[in-house]
């Protein structure tokens, strides 16, 4: 029996290469990869030696051989093959245990050129990886070091491996053929400019129990590179399992938290901010968030953008919570979240990014592709349209409007006074239904004067400033663009309402 080893990670590798030769395996290997088993007294037969042909172009050929993929692919059930193996002086191939040249590696490095690139693609690897894959009854193809174990196990009970074993280990190398042509191909469709396919790569992260509801199967997959602000790379301290819509309300939380800078903390409720506040400190974001809105946050996730502290988690403790998002947390705070078991507690990078990221959503039959929303305009007074100009409060606050309406459900209002939410409206089909059910909640909650409110999409009309001055606020921050932006800037003069455009809408579907 004769194994063919030619890997470029070489995890695993000695150990296995010396379990097959225990077996009475003969071991070809090529290039880097003999040496480093001539250095660790395993005799090998050099690629050479089969083919009778040097390696060349510095390695570019030299597996690339009838000797080599006539050893592989011929099927040892039709005698006419072996008549042929036997007439051209070829030995069968038994074992190929390859995987690919780093490309991934090479590609992630900043400084890397198309030279240096190029020389990483594999030629000769994935040409015996699908050899041995396509003739997987005859030939056990092992190209991940996790699966060294179980091959050796089974070669040592029953002299060769399962039926079974050689089909999921075919699977597993079309599988790393196909990653690893999809990686080149998109990095050179990248420098040639070429868009008209999209290919993505997903790792299976967890399996869940259902989808939104009960009846829908789900699962959890997670790009090949970590990013901050990701579900997909969090560390989940403590608490159950998450489930789908867990996931959702996470990644809507870390989407608000993305645009602020300062302490702040966001509580959410099916995808929408149902309190948000800054703060000097993380504490008083918590506080003020809380206090925004008591009721919504029952069963809510709550996520700030600083250190959790003992005195957050304190306030916490006694709240029906579903998660909790931070990007670090002290000893202490650990401690006192740990008494609430079913808590889901992350810990989750929130570095900033270099480039925008993608956003993907899948549609019966297709895939929409955006840039994820990341832009935010710092409002400023240049924006403003009517005779009243903002006082510096005003303008603080809407700012903060505008930061939290973004990730607002559209139509989307935010009703906001000293730089946290007292009322939200969101997803209703006309703007002035979410504006009145903003206002109310911000009246019921006691603030009647000095009002801010945030429109995500432009006031089509005068009567939401009109509501809006009836409910006490004083100041509005909005797009603009609608053809009648004039009423709407006559309706704010009218009643001594500041109003600010911001050029740009940030609807959320």
């Amino acid at each position: 029996m004769r194994a063919l080893v030619s890997v470029s990670d070489k995890t695993g590798l000695v150990p296995f290469v010396q379990g097959l030769q225990s077996l009475g395996w003969t071991i070809i290997a090529t290039g880097g990869t003999q040496r480093l088993l001539e250095e660790k007294g395993i005799r090998t037969v050099g690629i050479s030696e089969v083919t009778g042909f040097p390696e060349i172009l510095d390695g570019r050929v030299k597996t690339l051989h009838p000797k080599v993929h006539g050893g592989i692919l011929a099927r040892r059930d039709l005698p006419a093959h072996m008549a042929t193996l036997a007439e051209q002086g070829i030995g069968t191939i038994d074992l190929v245990c390859v995987n690919l040249y780093p490309f991934r590696r090479t590609i992630a490095k900043e400084d890397v050129g198309m030279e240096e690139a190029i020389e990483n693609i594999d030629i000769g690897g994935p040409s015996m990886v699908r050899s041995a894959a396509k003739n997987w009854r005859d030939v056990t193809i092992v190209c991940d070091p996790s699966d060294y174990d179980k091959v050796l196990e089974e070669l040592r009970a029953n002299g060769k491996t399962s039926d079974d074993t050689r089909l999921k280990l075919s699977a597993k190398a079309y599988t790393h053929t196909a990653e690893y042509d999809m990686c080149i191909a998109n990095w050179m469709r990248g420098k040639a400019g070429l868009n008209e396919k999209l290919f993505l790569e997903y790792d299976l992260k967890q399996p869940l129990r259902y989808g939104e509801n009960p009846h829908q199967s789900a699962k959890f997959y997670a790009a090949m590179s970590p990013s901050p602000f990701s579900l997909a790379f969090a560390r989940q301290i403590q608490g159950k399992e998450l489930s789908y819509n867990n996931i959702q309300d996470a990644n809507a939380a870390l989407n608000v938290l993305r645009d602020f800078d300062a302490p702040f903390c966001v509580a959410l409720k099916h995808m929408n901010p149902c309190g948000a506040a800054v703060g000097a400190t993380v504490e008083e974001a918590w506080q003020a968030a809380y206090e925004a809105d008591k009721v919504s946050i029952y069963g809510g996730i709550v996520g700030v953008n600083r250190e959790l502290t003992a005195e957050v988690a304190r306030g916490m403790k006694p709240i029906f919570l579903e998660i909790v998002i931070a990007p670090s947390y002290t000893p202490e705070a650990l401690e006192i979240l740990s008494a609430k078991k079913n808590l889901r507690v992350l810990e989750v990078p929130m570095e900033r990014e270099e480039k925008v990221p993608m956003q993907y959503v899948g549609v019966n039959g297709g895939m929409l592709v955006q840039q994820l929303d990341t832009a935010m305009e710092t409002v400023t007074p240049e924006m403003c349209v009517t005779r009243v100009r903002p006082t510096g409060a005003q303008l603080a606050d809407l700012d903060f409007g505008w930061r939290i309406v973004k990730h607002v459900k559209s139509n989307a209002i935010a009703v906001v006074r000293d730089n946290h939410t007292i009322g939200v409206g969101a997803g209703q089909t006309n703007r002035v239904g979410s504006a009145e059910i903003a206002l109310k909640q911000a009246q019921a909650a006691g603030f009647t004067e000095g009002l801010v409110l945030a429109s995500d999409g432009f006031l089509p009309f005068d009567d939401t400033v009109a509501l809006a001055a009836q409910y006490g606020v004083s100041a509005i921050v909005q797009p603009g663009g609608s053809i009648r932006d004039a009423d709407a800037i006559a309706k704010a003069d009218e009643l001594g309402i500041t109003m600010l455009f911001t050029g740009i809408r940030h609807f959320k579907h």
